[in-house]
């Protein structure tokens, strides 16, 4: 087990380099100079210079890229254009609110589509089956922002159930103020006991949460049952069948746990998938989170806080495939040996 941490540490750390130099390549191609973009279009030649030697920009590339990764490595991740402020500090504000999203999305998915590919897989054919493919068919396959608006349309605005946007009652913040501690707003607000915060965040977060968790429901469905339909072919099955096992137990108690590992690989790939897409739900929903941050990025061309946000990203993507390779080092011990 050590010699399979080891290599999987290592490499974690490979692709870690591999996307820190790719970023820095990144940004240095996109249009646009970050010396203009942060002194202004009106900015004096004298102005532009003392900009450009603030971020390194007349250095030779192969100095740019030493420094940009030994800025990286000591926690500075530059500054915002837009905000003036450092581009890690902004991250630590905006990733909680969509790790919170993304979070309850995922718990959502594995909730519901791991039992309905159970379900699948018991009913084979039937129409259990037929529907569970069907509707995870259609999760797949619906486009975000559809989703999105039609659940506004629907539960926000014809039946009133439902806020339409927003992370919690902005209201709140004078009558019932937030300690912060985490950032994650639900996780605070259980912390210090802030219930009207807590159940206004619940409310705001069922909308977005379900659309971000459509596509992940269907995947971890559809592979689920295949995963289960493959396992129950095999031998140890059949004997738990001629041992009077039913088929619903067998499933659950022999089939299930050897399915799980490429479940594992699967939902690290959804987890990653999640957070990118959450980033159009997030402008829809107005959710204050790395979607929202990114998208005023793009817009002001703030390319410090492009690239931290592309870095960030990047790096819970490896740290996610990382914990999943680990743990089906544990649930699996044949996978140490690849």
């Amino acid at each position: 087990m050590p010699r399979y941490v080891a290599r999987r540490l290592g490499q974690a750390f490979l692709v870690v380099a591999g996307v820190v130099v790719l970023t820095f390549v990144v940004t240095r191609l996109l249009p646009g100079d970050p010396a203009v973009a942060f002194a202004g279009p009106k900015a004096t030649p004298q102005q532009l210079a003392e900009a450009r030697a603030r971020f390194g920009l007349d250095d030779p590339l192969p100095a740019q890229l030493w420094n940009y990764v030994r800025d990286l490595a000591a926690g500075d991740w530059g500054t915002s254009l837009r905000t003036r402020r450092p581009v890690l500090s902004d991250l630590y504000v905006a990733f909680p609110a969509s790790l919170e999203l993304v979070g309850t999305a995922l718990l959502l998915a594995v909730l519901a589509g791991i039992p309905a590919g159970v379900l699948a897989a018991r009913h084979r054919t039937r129409l259990p089956d037929v529907g569970v493919r069907v509707g995870g068919m259609l999760a797949v396959s619906v486009p975000v922002f559809w989703l999105a608006l039609a659940l506004q349309t629907v539960f926000a605005g014809t039946l009133d159930w439902l806020p339409v946007a927003g992370e919690y009652d902005v209201a709140l913040d004078t009558t019932s103020p937030l300690t912060l501690w985490t950032n994650i707003t639900l996780v605070d607000a259980l912390i210090t006991g802030n219930w009207p915060i807590l159940t206004s965040t619940l409310q705001h977060l069922v909308l977005p949460a379900i659309v971000v968790a459509a596509y992940p429901t269907g995947v971890i469905a559809q592979m689920t049952r295949a995963a289960l339909i493959e396992e129950a072919g095999q031998d140890h099955i059949r004997l738990e069948r001629a041992l009077g096992f039913g088929e619903t137990s067998i499933l659950v108690r022999f089939a299930l746990r050897p399915a799980l590992n490429p479940l594992l690989s699967l939902i690290a790939l959804v987890f990653a998938y999640a957070i990118v897409n959450g980033f159009l739900v997030e402008a829809v929903f107005n959710w204050p989170g790395l979607g929202r941050y990114a998208v005023d990025a793009i817009g002001d061309s703030d390319v410090p806080a492009i690239a931290g946000v592309t870095l960030l990203v990047a790096l819970v993507y490896v740290l996610a495939n990382l914990v999943v390779d680990l743990l089906q080092g544990v649930v699996d011990p044949r996978a140490r040996q690849r």
